[in-house]
């Protein structure tokens, strides 16, 4: 672990409880570490896809040979990186970065993926992906909590530990079959849906679900929390029962909202750009 300056922390906690917004938060974590310069821009494109904002840019990365990289405004957590394109227009997607902040620190890792796409650069520059993009595993990443730094092989271990807890926790919510999920839409609304299914020991009584306390239900103290442990076993899968009763489920809640709520629209991201997305030069 290491230790950073707390005239750095207070610095980006600053901003993000002031913005509470997560391209700033990348924005001031990203200076603070020093990365904020890691990439030169040699070419840029954007495009309106629906509700989407899509910018693609062709970028040259601390000196190595030149990358494709794809964000999008809804989820400005994310940057896809693949390579440039061939001499048939194929690339190959072999990343993603992401970067979310929370109240007390920021979360970052690389993800390698494998997948495929085309991009023109011709009179009408298109871009699509081609099939799915499969996630492989966290390769690198950093956790920042309060003046404390945690970087490699504890980081990349921790990281991949909490992305084995949102996927199962992913798979549960999109298989709950709880009716409105689908329109939680912005990440606001998905947590204001969802945090009194998760979590109804930490809202209001108002906003529980009817079936949250029943007559002799078991109650366990976690972390200043009572946790109505009849409730997750009635509710969800073994695999989150332990994690939702010792309070860790709350804590990958609280620190990586932002990577929950992509990890759950991750089909809708590879439907959208699978689509022929005409592209106009910046």
């Amino acid at each position: 672990m290491i230790k950073i300056s707390k005239i750095n922390l207070l610095i980006f906690t600053a901003f993000s409880l002031i913005t509470g917004c997560v391209s700033l938060m990348e924005k001031t974590g990203r200076t603070v570490d020093g990365s904020a310069f890691a990439e030169k821009t040699i070419s840029a494109y954007r495009s309106s896809a629906g509700n989407f904002n899509i910018e693609i840019l062709v970028v040259e990365r601390k000196g190595k040979e030149q990358s494709v990289r794809i964000t999008t405004d809804k989820f400005p957590m994310m940057k896809l990186y693949g390579t440039v394109p061939d001499r048939n227009e194929n690339i190959h997607i072999n990343s993603l970065e992401y970067l979310g902040g929370n109240t007390h620190g920021w979360i970052e890792f690389t993800l390698e993926l494998s997948g495929e796409g085309s991009l023109s650069f011709g009179k009408t520059p298109v871009f699509m992906l081609k099939g799915e993009i499969d996630p492989v595993q966290i390769t690198s990443g950093r956790i920042q909590r309060y003046d404390t730094r945690i970087t490699g092989l504890e980081a990349v271990t921790a990281l991949r530990n909490r992305r084995e807890r949102i996927s199962a926790l992913v798979e549960w919510m999109r298989s709950s079959g709880n009716s409105g999920a689908e329109e939680a839409g912005k990440i606001e609304n998905f947590e204001k849906y969802w945090k009194p299914i998760v979590f109804p020991e930490t809202v209001s009584k108002k906003k529980r679900p009817a079936n949250w306390l029943r007559e002799n239900d078991q109650i366990k103290k976690s972390e200043d929390i009572r946790w109505n442990t009849s409730y997750t076993e009635r509710v969800f899968p073994e695999e989150l029962v332990n994690i939702r009763n010792s309070g860790t489920l709350l804590r990958d809640w609280e620190e990586a909202l932002a990577w929950i709520y992509l990890e759950y629209n991750w089909d809708n991201i590879i439907k959208l750009l699978s689509n022929k997305i005409i592209l106009e030069k910046k």
